[in-house]
């Protein structure tokens, strides 16, 4: 699981660095969906990284706005998973 997470981190944070360099280069643009979807899946301390790091999305109040109902959705997720293995055992 460690493994998975630290991949999709990376692969957040270079897709948000990739975003950056073409919006810099006035070329075609990776979606905010597309963004906001590799956040959900693990990516969500990449992102934050590469949102800091490049300076990208961080004045985009519309974007931020989405991105933290993805951080509560994982949150949520989290709690939920954690409290049903709790009950398993």
């Amino acid at each position: 699981m460690f493994y998975l997470l630290t991949a999709a981190n990376l692969f957040s944070f270079i897709v948000f660095g990739l975003d950056k360099r073409k919006a810099i280069r006035h070329q075609r643009r990776i979606s905010e969906n597309n963004l906001l979807l590799v956040s959900l899946f693990g990516g969500t301390i990449g992102a934050i990284c590469g949102m800091l790091l490049f300076r990208h999305k961080i004045s985009k109040f519309s974007f931020l706005w989405k991105f933290g109902v993805v951080v509560l959705v994982q949150v949520g997720m989290v709690y939920l998973l954690k409290d049903f293995n709790n009950q398993i055992i």
